[in-house]
């Protein structure tokens, strides 16, 4: 028997009593901040952490909870704070609860789905006051708590690996690319190399399912029923604030945004996927000297005709790749690697955090 079904089974073998949010804890509004001076002090949004203050609203342990926008966030915060009119903060009564039992709990709830607004999603104080939240004795809540800390410093620890692979990854993705002046070396234009064009489909022909991947100007690739080019390419931002920041690399039919660009390699010489590394190397430092300025960032096809790319021996070039698909893969990749690992270590924490808070409800 562990620890914990120890303790129910000593404490409250029978049930425990459930109560209201309003029984346990005072739901607290926020208020603005523009007037402090800078400090140490952070200030909550229902995004988050918006700057820093000379001044807090409340030092003691809360759970902050959006009241507009990002609903979905909550907050456990532990140190003095100033919380803005968007996010609630709350007075927890620590004779009775845990604040982090409190936080957990909620999490499990998901108070999303108590939106009561038709746009922009909203809670409200009468809505959260109602919430019912099973309160049992607290050497329970104090196991329950550690458990799932432990959980989620796990997660904690491989999500800053992740951070550190990435910056690792960057590092070396420059570093790679700083090629010595050598024989084996060529300086060529993208225009001598690579076919360069734009697609001719607008956002609104996507469709929620579609045989084609549509390339647009985010990260996210969409679906059509028709495609444009079958071919090997690069894909990259016309426009916008994704320029010189999203790429993708596609093998096949695709349908392609009228102002994103494709780049298929046509020289072989040159290896489409070392190009693809290259590019998302190299590309967004270029575009920041070169692009025009509007109310958005945007390439212009001389641009791409004139960025230079240095092309070493085939060997040199399949050496390079091989390594960034291992680095990619590790750092990217939803199936294997770190992201997969963060992803169980996810669900994993879910499924135990909604165990260990069901409770029989004391008769």
């Amino acid at each position: 028997m562990s620890k914990l079904e120890e303790l129910i089974a000593e404490l409250c073998p029978d049930g425990v009593e459930y109560k209201e949010l309003k029984d346990i804890l005072t739901i607290k509004n926020g208020s603005d901040y523009k007037n402090f001076d800078q400090g140490d002090i952070p200030v909550y949004g229902s995004g988050g952490i918006m700057t820093y203050v000379d001044r807090f609203a409340y030092n003691k342990p809360s759970v902050l909870i959006p009241r507009k926008g990002s609903i979905d966030k909550l907050y456990f915060v532990d140190t003095p704070f100033w919380n803005v009119d968007t996010i609630f903060y709350t007075e927890i009564n620590s004779t009775l609860v845990e604040p982090k039992y409190v936080y957990y709990y909620l999490q499990k709830m998901h108070l999303e789905d108590l939106n009561t607004a038709g746009g922009v999603p909203s809670l409200t104080q009468k809505v959260l006051n109602k919430v019912v939240i099973p309160v049992p004795p607290l050497p329970v809540q104090s196991e329950i708590v550690r458990i799932l800390d432990n959980f989620t410093e796990l997660s904690a620890e491989l999500s800053a690996e992740l951070i550190a692979r990435k910056q690792q990854y960057e590092y070396y993705c420059k570093k790679t690319f700083e090629f010595s002046h050598s024989n084996d070396i060529k300086i060529m234009k993208l225009s001598e190399i690579a076919d360069i064009g734009t697609g001719s489909s607008n956002t609104n022909e996507q469709l929620e399912i579609g045989k084609y991947p549509f390339f647009v100007r985010s990260q996210e690739v969409r679906r059509k029923n028709e495609y444009e080019y079958d071919e090997t390419a690069i894909i990259t931002s016309g426009d916008g604030v994704g320029v010189g920041k999203i790429f993708h690399f596609v093998e096949g039919k695709y349908a392609l945004h009228q102002r994103a660009y494709r780049i298929h390699i046509t020289d072989s010489h040159v290896m489409a996927k070392y190009f693809f590394y290259y590019m998302k190397t190299t590309f967004y430092e270029y575009i920041q000297k070169n692009a025009v300025n509007s109310s958005v960032t945007s390439v212009r096809r001389p641009m791409m005709n004139n960025y230079t790319v240095p092309i070493p021996t085939l060997q040199e070039q399949q050496r390079i790749v091989d390594i960034f698909d291992r680095f990619d893969a590790l750092c990217n990749d939803i199936t294997t690697g770190l992201p997969a690992e963060i992803e169980a270590r996810t669900k994993q924490y879910e499924y135990y955090r909604d165990k260990l808070l069901i409770f029989k409800e004391l008769s």
